[in-house]
């Protein structure tokens, strides 16, 4: 026995480095992947893929830059012209710099109307979204734990709540039928299914404006997601990443404005946390700012104890300090970025409107849900991923399956609209308009120039099979 322990070859690696369950296989990442091996740029490769895969907001960098430019201290680590280089360059508290504490706390007060007021000691910064939620569910859960997520939900979730805590996501299953809005009935259904696996429910978390649908939930929706949560005696984390974006009526409500209007609701404020970043209403995703806000106190100990490991650099908080304190400047930010979201998403929905393709009706977000079950040859999973395969590899976009996403109803992709030019996503709705027409006539357009790529019959079965939200539904509770 002793010599056979001492002939094996000894574990390099953790089980943690070895296992698969970071979702990297997803096609969600692996569309990324293909637009990365070949990027369409209209001089140097205009046959390449176009990345409509990705949630950035290119909209509206003239108007940061432009205060760049006229507020050079901030961008040079200057104050009133004297160099605070060296203040910056050493270790900074990692509870954050009170100066850009208090303005990200007017900021996030503004985006909502001034309707919430944030306290700046209940913030804890974070690098990045990604962090504050995998932070939060390390605080609220612990290994085998569970969330209940609305479908369809953001395909990185199932790598920042699962991969390093340990937690376990029961998904909640909403439908196109009544567009796609949570139900207490939704909400039941996933506890029950939680039960039966003999998980614990810790939590529901939301994202609003909806990642990937595109928006608002209606204030009667959050109080009966309250309503809930209290019943349950358990956590609401509400994703808030996208407020900023919220561009038509029924305008963006938060969470905590609703809680605020509560009586006797002292309880459930501890058990309710908002998650925010300045990624997509600024546009900064490389600047990785990301909060907590909690009024529970053991929260935010606990979250900035573990904050140590993704601080933002006190450059970055040096700088975001001077231009979310200018209040004239995020004032006319917010007002014209909501417009130029609101114009690029409108040429979007018209021009697929034009080839026959509808949409989820949206009024915020980076992106559109879009109904293509009619493209597609079979009304399933399999035929949702053969479509994908045919939009990425022949016609050049890199779009979001919905099965991707856990939607249980095959067809739905997601768009983005923000991240190129206007005249890049006309070159999308070309390339797609001369799709659709080829599939109603049964042959298939060829882009302008550029190599096309296959993927191997076995490997697209094979991601058909594993992102297929039924099968992996019942899998897990078996």
């Amino acid at each position: 026995m002793v010599s056979r322990v001492a002939d094996e070859a000894p574990q390099l690696l953790s089980k943690k480095a070895g296992c698969n369950t970071h979702g990297q296989d997803s096609s969600y990442f692996l569309g990324w992947e293909e637009y990365e091996k070949n990027p369409y740029d209209p001089v140097s490769n205009p046959g390449g893929i176009i990345q409509m895969g990705l949630a950035e907001n290119q909209l509206s960098f003239d108007l940061l830059e432009a205060w760049l430019e006229a507020h050079p201290d901030a961008l040079g680590l200057r104050r009133g012209g004297a160099s605070v280089f060296r203040e910056l360059a050493l270790f900074q508290d990692y509870h954050g710099m009170p100066a850009f504490k208090n303005a990200l706390a007017r900021f996030m007060s503004e985006q909502r109307g001034y309707r919430v007021a944030f306290d700046p000691s209940n913030i804890v910064l974070t690098a990045g979204a990604t962090s504050a939620n995998e932070a939060l569910v390390f605080c609220l859960a612990d290994h085998g734990d569970a969330f209940l997520i609305p479908t369809p939900y953001y395909p990185g979730f199932d790598r920042d709540l699962k991969w390093r805590t340990g937690a376990e996501i029961v998904p909640v299953h909403c439908t196109s039928a009544d567009g796609f809005r949570v139900t207490r009935a939704a909400l039941d259904d996933a506890y029950r299914r939680a039960q039966k696996r003999r998980l614990r429910v810790k939590g529901v978390l939301i994202t609003n404006p909806s990642n990937p649908l595109g928006t608002t939930a209606p204030r009667a929706d959050l109080e009966m997601l309250l309503d809930f949560v209290a019943a349950k005696g358990i956590h609401l984390v509400s994703d808030e990443i996208y407020s900023g974006t919220a561009f038509a009526e029924p305008g963006f409500v938060s969470v905590l404005e609703v809680l605020a209007a509560r009586r006797g609701a002292a309880d459930l404020s501890e058990r309710v946390h908002v998650v925010y970043s300045l990624s997509k209403d600024l546009g900064l995703p490389g600047f990785r700012v990301g909060a907590i806000y909690s009024g529970n106190a053991a929260v935010v100990s606990a979250a900035t104890k573990m904050s140590s490991f993704g601080l933002v650099s006190s450059q970055t908080q040096y700088l975001l300090a001077a231009l979310l304190g200018d209040r004239d400047f995020t004032r006319r930010y917010i007002a014209e970025n909501k417009r130029r979201i609101k114009e690029r998403r409108d040429q979007l929905v018209e021009g697929l409107r034009g080839m026959g393709v509808g949409c989820l009706e949206s009024n915020a977000g980076l992106f559109c849900w879009v109904d293509m079950g009619h493209l597609m040859r079979s009304r399933s999973f399999e035929g949702e991923m053969e479509l994908w395969k045919k939009v990425v590899f022949e016609v050049g976009l890199n779009i979001s399956p919905g099965s991707s996403c856990h939607c249980r109803e095959p067809g739905w992709f997601r768009v983005c609209f923000a991240n190129m030019s206007a005249k890049t996503l006309d070159v999308a709705l070309h390339r797609l308009a001369a799709f659709v027409e080829s599939t109603s006539k049964g042959a298939l357009p060829r882009r302008a120039a550029g190599p096309a790529r296959s993927m191997s019959c076995p490997v697209a079965i094979k991601w058909a099979l594993r992102l297929t939200p039924a099968a992996a539904d019942r899998k897990a509770e078996r």
